[in-house]
């Protein structure tokens, strides 16, 4: 059996460590031996491997994954759910039923071996996700948008990145994010497009990373000036998300800097899944 988990866009702006996007970019952690060349078996010390083992998985175990690492796109999240995954459908099959009923205890040990819950969060669920708590909440979406993910050469460390932050902030920028985050919530649900430029404005954290990656600071301001609806740091970066129109998503692309590379995908809808090997 194999666990097939989505790659993740994070924070969505204002909604730091709460909100998660499920994409359609896939990992798939399997039981036993690697299937194919694409496959390669993880070692006792893959986040996957340790995931497994967390819920009492046993044997071997292989990843295979395109969501690039280090860059902000829910690497570490989407092979974690997909080793707890794996674990429970070692012990319990590949009933859907059954996993949708495990997944709220699944995002706990998730977002304890993660250190937050929002990437985990959206890969176990699907679709754009609101978590604290250790509760997740699916947000209604009345739109579907394309997503296009504008991915740079270099990498960031989430934790280096997390260190750099303050640890205390002004009052009026939590209220200013509060008011943010509540915005996009409902401008999602209402498929209120217009309204998603400044709902995805932030005070707390998407300006200092920025700083430190300018060429990711250019990304986001060329997609806006491209006609995207909205554009975020995607967790912590320095890949850039760019919610537009399907049918604008190739020009945009097109106009993004070329010291990068992009992907044309969409909002999965569909969470973490069980399939046969």
């Amino acid at each position: 059996m194999i666990a097939r988990v989505p790659a993740s866009s994070a924070n969505l702006g204002p909604g730091f460590d709460t909100l998660g996007m499920a994409l359609s970019l896939y990992a798939e952690v399997g039981l036993g031996d690697p299937v194919d060349d694409g496959g390669r078996p993880a070692d006792d010390h893959h986040p996957a491997m340790v995931a497994f083992r967390r819920l009492g998985g046993h044997g071997a175990l292989w990843v295979r994954s395109p969501i690039p690492m280090g860059r902000g796109m829910g690497f570490s999240g989407a092979v974690r759910v997909g080793g707890l995954v794996a674990a429970h459908a070692q012990r319990h099959g590949a009933d859907p039923e059954l996993l949708d009923a495990a997944r709220t205890e699944l995002l706990g040990h998730a977002t304890e071996l993660e250190g937050h819950g929002d990437n985990v969060a959206a890969s176990l669920f699907g679709g754009v996700v609101a978590t604290a708590g250790g509760r997740a909440v699916r947000i209604r979406l009345s739109i579907d948008p394309a997503m296009v993910m504008w991915v740079p050469s270099f990498v960031t460390s989430t934790d280096q990145s997390r260190a750099a932050l303050p640890a205390q902030v002004p009052l009026a920028d939590v209220v200013f994010n509060i008011g943010r985050t509540a915005l996009l919530v409902a401008a999602l649900a209402a498929g209120d497009i217009d309204i998603l430029r400044t709902a995805t404005e932030d005070r707390l954290h998407q300006d200092r990373r920025l700083a430190a990656a300018l060429p990711s600071r250019a990304a986001l301001q060329a997609a806006l000036a491209a006609g995207a609806w909205a554009a975020w740091l995607s967790g912590s970066g320095p890949t850039v998300a760019v919610m537009c129109a399907v049918d604008e998503a190739e020009a945009i692309a097109a106009a993004l800097p070329n010291d990068g590379h992009t992907k044309i995908l969409r909002i999965d809808h569909a969470g973490a899944t069980i399939e046969a090997g």
